[in-house]
């Protein structure tokens, strides 16, 4: 009976001393940001549908930290410092991945101590220019122009632009209340492209609503977007 008084009370301890070394267990504190850029200027995308992955080799099984990418490019990911490779995974984006040299290929390497800012350059297949919105009269009025960046035998042509509204500044394929959209055969001109979407009634009402244009490009899933703009009725 005391052999086993014993073994219970060394158990008890033990399963005590575990519980103490869990809830001491440090979070992570560290925060890596930035933005995918094109020569440091950011590309719109939709929200939470592109994503980067860190990994931290060195830590048993590998498995990846998402970094969902915002609307306007950005990234965030709360982190324990130490190394990390940050990859774009294979598909994904309105772009095409830079390689560093012929052994990094795409990758960044990341050695945090804190709080860190990486922007992603990478090479977008459009970007647009000049977006401009107007509202009035029940409708959204947009006009852009379209500047192809790749070349040659990556190239990729143009599937539909699309013109979006939104009560809220979250504006995507899967959020809005208004689209319109301007398929390749009726693009006549990549520097002169003018859309109109209806707005329909507002439940409750508001006098404004926000737009952003996408495209979306042949044999790519994900869109590139122009800035979200807020704009009167």
């Amino acid at each position: 009976m005391k052999v086993t008084v014993q073994l219970l009370t060394i158990f008890l301890l033990g399963f005590v001393m575990l519980s103490c070394s869990k809830d001491n267990f440090t979070d992570p504190k560290s925060t890596l940001t930035g933005q995918i850029v094109y020569n440091g200027e950011p590309i719109g995308v939709e929200f939470n549908q592109v994503r980067l992955q860190l990994w931290q080799p060195g830590f048993g099984k590998l498995a990846p930290i998402d970094a969902p990418v915002d609307q306007d490019g950005s990234y965030s990911a709360l982190l324990f410092n130490g190394n990390y490779k940050l990859v774009v995974p294979s598909g994904r984006g309105p772009f095409r991945t830079i390689q560093q040299d012929a052994s990094k290929k795409d990758t960044l390497y990341v050695a945090l101590s804190g709080n860190q800012t990486l922007d992603v350059e990478v090479q977008p297949y459009y970007m647009i220019r000049n977006a401009s919105f107007n509202g009035g009269e029940g409708k959204v009025a947009a006009s852009l122009k379209l500047e192809k960046i790749i070349i040659g035998v990556n190239a990729k042509d143009v599937e539909s632009v699309s013109l979006f509204i939104n009560k809220t500044n979250f504006v995507s394929r899967a959020t809005n209340i208004g689209v319109v959209d301007l398929n390749a055969a009726d693009l006549k001109d990549l520097n002169s492209i003018s859309l109109t979407v209806n707005v329909p009634a507002l439940v409750p009402a508001q006098d404004y609503v926000f737009g952003r244009v996408g495209v979306k490009i042949k044999d790519v899933e994900d869109m590139v977007f122009s800035p979200v703009q807020k704009i009167d009725l």
